[in-house]
């Protein structure tokens, strides 16, 4: 971990940019692996991918302004071996082809531009060049020496012609570990040209912080959640199963709880424009963290493992979740309770309760239990209502397994990470 790295820890929400020659065919960015195209089939496509709708300063603007992002990853190059910068490597790139643009650098700029951390997705793998894996693994006398060569020499490619770039991103470890992808190496010269950046662990050793992918799992260090919008990366032209506002609102939440990040996925269309449904979903989280993102950024952790705060359960609740920053706590309601919420287990004093946008609540806190009265009887929950508790001292809430707490020692509730996924 370098001393660079207290914006990713308080970041909480990054755009993940899935974009490629795959965006053409609109059947996700496996497409090439899937269907088994011909490699020369394939690369007939940088022929029509010319990005003419792709924008990268509108885009990373909306993201910043309208979505309430504050970094980007976004992928210089995929499995298939198509790379969106001006490579001296390989002519298999967006400048060199139809499209005639270093997309890498628009993108890049952009971000410099509205304030943006900007981290850099790049496979280790690829599909196309020869020799690829497949035939390093296979004829390692005359295959691995080349091929490993060849990703070192685009790593370091990415890593000096754009400035400051604040977080490598391996991913495609596939089919070596560590040792064979000469991690250790890669990493030391990636450090090099790159002082203070953050590298993930998808080369074979540990990284910086754990990206678990499709799930929610806090990790005890820095984490970030990599989560795709609807069920596909890359663009799917039938891929209609789009998460709802309130799912994704639900998600910053957990991540938040856990002190991690959740990176969400968009995977533009062929042509680079953004798919109307899913702009109109970002747009409705923005305009709820605009009301209510002080819950979400910048949070303390405030999960039920986490012993700085003594293992505190802090989820317990039948109508809403908690999310935790200084003397705050954060009730995010999913289902109304009526004109009075009740919370009990607090271990702390609560000086003022109020809904974030709003005015204060009138409120009694006796031997732990919290009544919130004078609430409407129903209020819009499409997307969470959020209290906000103000403490006197360190946020903290617990409740046992059973019906009161026991005054002598005891395991905690639950005394190990439950199996159940939110």
């Amino acid at each position: 971990m370098t001393d660079d790295s207290g914006w990713f820890e308080n970041a909480r929400y990054g755009l993940f940019i899935h974009y490629g020659l795959y965006s053409l065919l609109g059947r996700g960015e496996w497409v090439m692996n899937r269907e088994q195209i011909p490699v020369d089939a394939y690369a007939k496509l940088a022929d029509r991918f010319t990005a003419e709708q792709f924008d990268a300063e509108a885009l990373i603007g909306r993201a910043r302004k309208d979505w309430g992002m504050r970094y980007v990853t976004f992928t210089c190059k995929h499995h298939d071996g198509f790379c969106l910068y001006d490579s001296s490597v390989t002519d298999f790139n967006s400048a060199k082809t139809a499209c005639g643009r270093d997309l890498v650098a628009e993108v890049v700029e952009a971000c410099r531009k509205h304030g943006m951390k900007i981290a850099l997705y790049h496979s280790l793998n690829d599909w196309s060049t020869s020799p690829n894996a497949v035939d390093a693994l296979e004829n390692p006398d005359d295959g691995y020496e080349p091929f490993i060569a060849f990703v070192h020499g685009q790593i370091r490619e990415i890593m000096t012609r754009y400035g400051k770039i604040d977080v490598m991103w391996y991913d495609g470890w596939w089919p070596f570990d560590a040792k064979g992808w000469r991690a250790k190496k890669l990493n030391a010269m990636v450090r090099e040209l790159q002082p203070g950046i953050l590298v993930n662990g998808r080369c074979g050793i540990p990284g910086d912080f754990a990206t678990p992918e499709r799930h929610l799992t806090a990790s005890a260090g820095m984490w970030e959640a990599c989560m795709t919008l609807n069920d596909s990366w890359g663009f799917h032209k039938g891929d209609e199963n789009w998460k709802s506002p309130k799912q994704i609102a639900g998600m910053l939440r957990q991540a938040a709880a856990g002190a991690g990040n959740l990176l969400l996925n968009v995977g533009p269309k062929g042509d680079g424009s953004i798919p109307d449904a899913a702009g109109e979903i970002l747009d409705r989280v923005g305009a709820w963290l605009r009301i209510n993102g002080e819950a979400i950024y910048d949070s303390d952790r405030f999960d039920f493992d986490y012993n700085r705060r003594g293992a505190h359960r802090a989820d317990w609740t039948h109508s809403g979740k908690f999310t935790a920053r200084g003397n705050n706590i954060y009730v995010h309601m999913t289902n109304w309770p009526g004109a009075e919420f009740v919370v009990s287990g607090v271990e702390c004093e609560v000086t003022d309760v109020r809904v974030l946008g709003g005015e204060s609540c009138a409120f009694t806190l006796e031997d732990g239990v919290l009544r919130i009265s004078g609430l409407p009887e129903s209020a819009d929950t499409t997307m969470p209502v959020v209290l906000r508790l103000k403490t006197n001292d360190t946020p903290m809430i617990y409740r046992c397994g059973g019906h009161r707490n026991p005054r002598v020692p005891h395991w905690r509730y639950d005394p190990c990470p439950s199996d159940i996924q939110e």
